[in-house]
């Protein structure tokens, strides 16, 4: 997600801040089915990502895919830190959401 927002928001201007953002939560929440996900509303649960867009850059390459990229400066997942000041914390309190099953 780094890549997309610093490629086409930041170095292209091909789409605004806020489309790309959109379309990595709310929308991929929608079309996934995840009804309480997506958005920051009362009552959603929600991951939080906070990023300096000036610095923000992928470093990841084909040869060493785990690099993390520049500018993320916290992240939160089920209301603990992964991502403190810029560092990983160690903590991995994440979990696997499928799809609600359909009638």
């Amino acid at each position: 997600f780094p890549r997309k927002i610093a490629k086409y928001v930041k170095d292209k201007g091909i789409i605004s801040l806020p489309f790309a953002i959109r379309s990595m939560t709310g929308l991929a929440a929608e079309i996934i089915g995840l009804r309480d996900r997506g958005y920051l509303r009362e009552g959603y649960k929600a991951d939080l990502v906070i990023f300096d867009l000036a610095r923000l850059r992928d470093r990841a390459t084909v040869l060493k895919p785990r690099r993390y990229p520049e500018g993320i400066e916290y992240v939160m997942v089920n209301g603990v830190f992964t991502v403190d000041q810029g560092k990983r914390t160690g903590m991995l309190p994440g979990k696997v959401l499928l799809k609600p099953a359909t009638d």
